[in-house]
């Protein structure tokens, strides 16, 4: 079930998206950013966040808003999140699908993912298989912390 995100689910959000922000792969957050920081980041007022769960255990998550403000307000922008033992159950792809009929609702036309990290595959795959073109690669944009600095990759999808 993916339902709007509520305020006490601050905890399970945080237990998502504290070891994705530690490991530094994949967002280009701060890695030492605060849970309260990450949280209002996530759950900010400019955005509709939401939470996937299974037999009360909240598994994902993600967030919605408008990629530009202005002209540009009808392409929407996604954030999204699994936990760590929840990862390979498809969560992801029905977290985007959830993701594609909001922003159909909300309005908007298309998607843009500004920085998508080229050497996080798993990601790149799904949003090339779920109907997104790499319209952008921006060289050695990303410090990874272990392979050194990566690609970005702008992507669109229309709805």
């Amino acid at each position: 079930m993916i339902r709007p995100a509520a305020p006490e689910d601050g905890a399970a959000i945080w237990a998502i998206l504290e070891p994705v922000i530690r490991a530094g792969e994949t967002y280009a957050l701060d890695r030492h950013m605060s849970r309260d920081a990450a949280l209002a980041y996530w759950l900010g007022s400019d955005r509709a966040s939401f939470v996937a769960e299974a037999d009360g255990q909240v598994l994902g998550t993600w967030y919605l808003r408008a990629n530009q403000a202005g002209g540009g307000a009808h392409v929407a922008n996604c954030g999204y999140a699994t936990h760590e033992g929840a990862r390979r159950r498809g969560i992801a792809r029905a977290l985007a699908e959830h993701s594609f009929a909001e922003a159909r609702a909300g309005g908007f036309r298309a998607m843009q993912f500004n920085f998508v990290v080229h050497s996080y595959a798993p990601a790149v795959q799904l949003w090339h298989a779920l109907g997104f073109e790499t319209i952008g690669r921006v060289p050695e944009a990303f410090a990874h912390p272990k392979q050194g600095l990566v690609d970005a990759l702008l992507l669109y999808r229309r709805l």
